[in-house]
């Protein structure tokens, strides 16, 4: 008897979320195939953390170099070579693909190289083929949006950032949010001239208040040209390749615009008219507990449902989509107290509610902050500084929130997401023994609220 399905379950989608949902599927025992138009790894491994990060380690070279000179080094001479970094990212990204190629074939899963479109609740087109599945994952990820002004097609998105021909001495970043700021970094550690304009009265929505001011401080210290309530109306092609910006206070030259004022879902040709499937207000595809949308045998996990857009977000929900459906081990993604980074230059760690959020959600808190000049600054001459913030409820004594801006913040803030987790107080904070001289230590010894 021929079977009426050729998988147990078919993913739309590479990425990380995809990866991780058809891999650990098929370890339970499920036939299992992934559709993927482009490189294995989605957007994380090839145009947006692993790049990010590697580029985000070149920016911060020069400022060492810089501050080495305090401690008796000399470092005169130093020079960066666009090229060389461009094609060794290239080559680790190469790498990772291939990675992710042995991971999906060790447990079977096929891997079918081209546009999979639905032409049913469970049937995928692809090259020309038709699959049949019994259940069919979405896991498209979101694709960079571009405002809708004069001349955007000579802008550049996050996308196309990172492969440049030459590097741009004078950029211009449109936008906000936590791609916009980091790219704003990046290229002035490396040696660009950077504008970066927002059309809001503070960058990063969504964080800490504090914490976005005193970024914004910093980020001008190390020479980044924020401009807030700034808009850009129209590109043009200038002179020699350039491009000239209508802004809102005047007109510029640029040898490169990054737009980087969102993202939206990946589905354009994917086929949702031939299903059930619904999409949210926003635009993100609409889905339960379980990550089923309302076509019963469609799901989606990952950025297109508009959840936190980050990679082991992703990662965790395919987990759990996979010991649900496939493992009869029925689990609930937890979405409370997540840490991230924002890796900007100084970078910013952030675990739990925001102050705002907390007082948002009715806690009486407490708030303990310290503003300092690290160590290793004292004899660098740098004058960055760091910020380290907990919010504390009153009642419970719980942290609810820990927030920094300053050097590791990322990896001190991994460890707090633990502590905030189990649901450690501020006297758990304050009985633990700090690890002397390090900037992580303050959170422990924080001990006057602010007034």
């Amino acid at each position: 008897m021929t079977q009426r399905f050729d998988y147990d379950l078919l993913v739309i989608g590479a990425g990380s979320g995809g990866v991780r949902a058809a891999r650990k599927s098929a370890e339970f025992g499920a036939r299992v195939a992934v559709v993927e138009e482009a490189a294995l790894g989605g957007t994380c491994v090839n145009v947006g953390c692993i790049p990010k990060k590697l580029y985000v380690y070149a920016s911060e070279f020069a400022s060492a170099w810089r501050e080495a000179k305090g401690f008796g080094w000399r470092s005169e001479g130093i020079s960066f070579d666009w090229d060389t970094l461009r094609d060794n990212k290239s080559k680790e990204i190469a790498r990772l693909n291939a990675i992710y190629e042995r991971l999906l074939n060790a447990p079977g899963v096929d891997i079918i190289t081209g546009h999979g479109t639905l032409t049913g609740p469970q049937s995928v087109l692809v090259n020309g083929h038709t699959y049949h599945a019994e259940k069919i994952l979405l896991a498209t990820g979101t694709w960079p949006a571009l405002p809708d002004i004069p001349g955007n097609e000579l802008a550049l998105t996050s996308n196309e950032i990172f492969d440049l021909a030459q590097f741009p001495q004078r950029l211009l970043i449109v936008g906000g949010g936590y791609i916009a700021t980091e790219f704003a970094s990046i290229f002035s550690g490396l040696g660009a001239e950077v504008l970066q304009s927002y059309r809001g009265e503070l960058f990063l929505r969504g964080f800490d208040h504090d914490i976005r001011r005193f970024l914004a401080e910093e980020m001008r210290k190390s020479g980044v040209d924020l401009r807030f309530d700034h808009h850009v109306s129209a590109l043009s092609a200038g002179a020699s390749g350039t491009i000239t910006a209508q802004l809102s206070d005047g007109e510029a030259d640029f040898d490169a615009v990054l737009f980087a004022t969102g993202r939206r879902p990946n589905i354009a040709h994917l086929g949702l008219e031939h299903t059930a499937v619904a999409l949210t207000e926003q635009g993100y595809l609409s889905v339960d507990d379980n990550f089923q949308t309302d076509e019963p045998s469609i799901y989606a996990l990952g950025d297109m449902t508009g959840g936190w857009e980050l990679t082991p977000v992703a990662i965790g929900e395919a987990m759990a989509f996979a010991q649900t459906q496939f493992a009869g081990q029925p689990t609930k993604m937890e979405y409370d107290c997540i840490p991230t980074a924002v890796f900007s230059q100084p970078p910013i760690g952030t675990v739990g509610l925001t102050e705002e959020e907390a007082i948002a959600a009715g806690h009486s808190v407490t708030i303990f902050e310290s503003d300092f000049r690290p160590l290793k600054h004292t004899v660098s001459g740098c004058d960055e500084r760091t910020l380290m913030k907990l919010v504390v409820d009153q009642e419970s004594d719980r942290v609810l929130g820990a927030h920094m801006v300053g050097a590791d913040a990322g990896e001190i803030c991994q460890g707090l997401g633990i502590a905030l987790k189990m649901g450690a107080t501020k006297a758990d904070f304050d009985r633990t023994v700090g690890i002397h001289p390090t900037a992580a230590e303050e959170f422990v010894t924080l001990r006057t609220p602010r007034a």
